[in-house]
Order: structure tokens, then sequence, then C-alpha cells
């Protein structure tokens, strides 16, 4: 893709905030709709609940993987020089960072994705969670905390290990993102089968997905197109909240445009025209029956801010992005961030003689 043309119109920062300004919006829209969120599919494994949104979330990894794996395959796009293969990553971050992000979304009521777009859909609860989870990672990316996370990423890295790729560690080689894939879209259509998920969700599941190699590409495109020098990266939402932050404090200057201010930019805009267009914008508050303390929010935000920046990403940043780069810290963050939200709800939240399920059987709602 040539982004020449649109890069002597507004300059290389713009189009990279355009970039993530589509992709944002596109997410933004789907995630609305399908009401997409790794806490959610977490608890029906807590719980036990037949419900949609696992099925939903294993269609968006899978696809996810075997686009990426395919783009990497097919020579399209190389990941070498990422921030996740790049230079050596903490494990230790991606165990310790990964639980406390796990335990904050459990606390929380939805992961960091999942509270923009329920921000942007009127919901004040999330609203005041993604101002705590901004300011948070700002302090741990580069304010008052990264003494706190450089000692903790310290601990453990991938530097015993030679290699952050999963193909490389195995000795399968280059197969290996396809063989990975296969196996994950073979276990989505099983799961899918059996729950019988409507076509909005598999839809939904397959755009959400899609969006993580589309990010890739495009990111790389733009990478090998500029004079200043850019990493490819795809969808996150920690580093890109904290850098938000440091566009709106800079008065909107447009050096501090980026891919991260387009993608969060546009996810809020997209899940903002979509609850409008299906009516579903609704202002809520703590004022809410059955809604936990303000302070459990509190809580639950600041533990993903410091946990997200520290594991390098969110479920989506993190999980997503670096699981399908087959990146080794990005699948520990992604299984502690599940284990986390599940041991967490397991002891704050789950009453087996209490829970009533829905008509549907799904777990309860990211709220």
């Amino acid at each position: 893709m040539n982004f020449v043309p649109l890069i002597e119109t507004i300059g290389e920062p713009a189009t990279f905030a355009a970039i993530g300004l589509v992709l944002g919006i596109v997410f933004g829209g789907f995630a609305e709709r399908t009401g997409f969120c790794t806490r959610s599919a977490a608890l029906e494994i807590s719980r036990g609940k037949a419900g949609r949104m696992l099925p939903l979330w294993l269609i968006a990894f899978a696809t996810a993987v075997t686009g990426t794996q395919a783009l990497v395959f097919a020579g399209v796009i190389d990941l070498q020089d990422t921030r996740f293969f790049g230079t050596a990553q903490s494990i230790s971050g991606a165990i310790v960072g990964g639980g406390l992000f796990g335990i904050g979304m459990a606390l929380a009521r939805g992961c960091a994705s999942r509270l923009v777009v329920l921000g942007a859909s009127g919901n004040l609860r999330a609203v005041l969670s993604i101002a705590i989870i901004t300011l948070v990672a700002w302090a741990t990316y580069q304010g008052p905390l990264v003494p706190l996370r450089n000692a903790a990423g310290g601990l453990l890295t991938t530097v015993p290990l030679g290699t952050n790729d999963i193909a490389v560690a195995s000795g399968i080689g280059a197969n290996t993102g396809l063989v990975v894939g296969a196996a994950l879209v073979i276990l989505a259509i099983a799961v899918v089968a059996m729950r019988r998920l409507p076509l909005l969700f598999i839809l939904g599941g397959l755009v959400i997905g899609a969006l993580i190699p589309a990010g890739w590409y495009l990111s790389y495109q733009f990478s090998l197109q500029v004079f200043e020098p850019v990493q490819a990266d795809s969808l996150s939402f920690m580093r890109p909240l904290a850098n938000t932050l440091n566009y709106i404090g800079s008065g909107g200057d447009q050096s501090q445009l980026s891919m991260d201010v387009g993608l969060v930019g546009g996810t809020l805009l997209g899940a903002f025209v979509a609850s409008l267009l299906f009516r579903s914008f609704k202002v809520r508050t703590f004022a809410e029956p059955g809604t936990p303390h303000w302070l459990r929010y509190v809580a639950g935000s600041a533990l993903m801010g410091f946990g997200g920046i520290l594991a390098v990403g969110c479920t989506i940043g993190a999980g997503f992005t670096g699981g399908a780069a087959l990146a080794i810290t990005g699948i520990i963050a992604l299984a502690a961030m599940i284990g986390g939200a599940i041991a967490t709800d397991r002891l704050v939240d789950y009453r087996p003689s209490k829970v009533v399920a829905p008509s549907h059987g799904a777990a309860a709602p990211a709220e």
C-alpha cells in the first residue's frame, strides 16, 4: 500500500495516526455490538457457563494468529525488529504484570479495551476506570513508577532462552505459525458449532481478529515509506492511552501524533457511533443497583495500568498482537491475565448458590 501521497499531504505523524484511526473505528464499532471482552470470556470458564463470549473470543484469536502468521510465512511482513523481538523481553514482567492486569480487569469488570468501548457508550464507571488506567499507565511507562517497573521486569528475561519467538524456540521452524493457527481455527470451529453462535458474533470475531494482521501489515508498509524510523505494531491500549495523554498534554502538537493516538480516538468514535445507531447508548453511574463500590473500580484500574505496561500490553496488545506474532512473553502474559481474572472472580464474585444464569447462558457482561 502506497502511503506517500497521504504523507505528502498531511505529514508522517498524521498519516500514522490515520492508520490507527481507521483500525480503531472498526474495532470500536464491532466491539460495541458484540460486547467483545476477554474478562467475560474468562468468566465463562470460571463459572462453567456456555455463553457467547468464549467462542467469539476464540474466533477472534484464531483469526489474529492465522492471519498474522500467513503474512509472515508469505514474506509480506517482517516482525523481527518489532517491540516483541527487537530486544530481550521480560518473562517476569509478563507473569507479574499479566497477573496484576487479570486481577484488575476482574475488579473493574472489564479489560482495558472493553472499558474504552463502554466509556464511549455512556458508562461513567468505565470513564473513571479509563482515567485511572491512563494515569497509572503513563506513570509506569515514563513517570515515577518506571523504577518499580524495571525492577519487576528485570527479574527474569528471555536472554537465557536466546529468543522470544515460539517458532524459533520450538524448533519446528517457519511452519510453526501456520500449524498453531490451524489448530486454533479447528478449536474455534468446534466451540462455535457446540454453542451455535449467532452470525453477528461470528462476523464480529472474524473482523476483530482480522484487525490484528491488518494493523501489522499497514504499520509495516508505513515503516518502509517514512524517513523517521517507526516500529511496525498492531492494536494495543496501554501504551496508546499513555501516549494519548502525552498528545493531549502537548496541546495537540502534531509531533505527538502516532498510530497509538489514532487508535484510541478511533475506538472511542467507533463505539460511540455504533451505540447511537443501535440505540444502546446509555448513561450508567455508580448509583445503579448491584454496582460494586467505586473504590473497587479504582483499585482494579490501577492494577491494570501498572500491570499492562509491565506486561508490555493489555489483553489486546500483549495477548492478541503479541500472541499473533507468536511472542513467548505475549502468550505468557495472556495466560497470566486470564488466570488472574479467573482466580479473582472465584475469590471475590462467584457464589455458585447465588448465581442465576441468564436465559442465553452468558456470563455477566463487562460493565
